[in-house]
């Protein structure tokens, strides 16, 4: 494996939804300069699409880990944020690198360079590049699944709880993509 200099900043889209996968960014930036990375949630969608397209064309690495809902409801979420995590990072040919995982759990705490912080999605933009990229393409996953199941709205809530995604479970049940392990969802599995 190669060594290099730099960080590898990890981001997760999707953790708390009731449908629809968790998804896991990885991104080591080159040395250009992308203006405009911050946390996902406060861009607006053109800007994150944006920034994304930037961030795949000039990225040293960017990955992306899906883990899908029936994975989540067999595994959790803490063994399907290290699995996603994993996912994301299978390509990197890079042993000796900075890890920095966004919030307060380390999930590769047998990585000896690996470490969580807080707000690092604000703060660390190889971390807000993660997230970026991984919302962007969650997001578009949750476009196709609205198209696929129409009643629920997906591309609008985008599989998070909300009143709309509430009053659907309650008029139509689940579907395939729905958490059943989830607590406000399993009442309708």
């Amino acid at each position: 494996m190669a060594t290099m200099q730099g960080i590898l900043g990890i981001d997760e889209v999707g953790r708390g939804a009731w449908a629809g996968p968790l998804v896991i960014g990885a991104v080591i930036l080159s040395d250009h300069n992308i203006k405009g990375l911050t946390d996902s949630k406060l861009l607006s969608k053109p800007q994150r699409e944006n920034l994304a397209a930037e961030i795949h064309k000039s990225s040293v690495f960017a990955g992306l880990g899906w883990v899908t809902s029936l994975e989540i409801d067999q595994l959790g979420l803490t063994k399907s944020t290290v699995l996603g995590i994993k996912r994301a990072i299978t390509s990197l040919k890079y042993k000796e690198i900075e890890i920095i995982i966004d919030g307060n759990i380390n999930y590769l705490k047998n990585y000896k360079n690996s470490r969580c912080l807080i707000k690092a999605d604000q703060t660390v933009p190889a971390v807000s590049a993660a997230g970026i990229i991984a919302k962007v393409a969650r997001d578009e996953y949750m476009a196709k699944l609205a198209v696929k199941f129409p009643s629920f709205g997906f591309d609008s809530h985008v599989g998070y709880g909300t009143k709309r995604h509430a009053d659907n479970l309650n008029e139509y049940g689940i579907c395939a993509e729905h958490r059943i392990s989830f607590k406000p969802v399993s009442v309708f599995a």
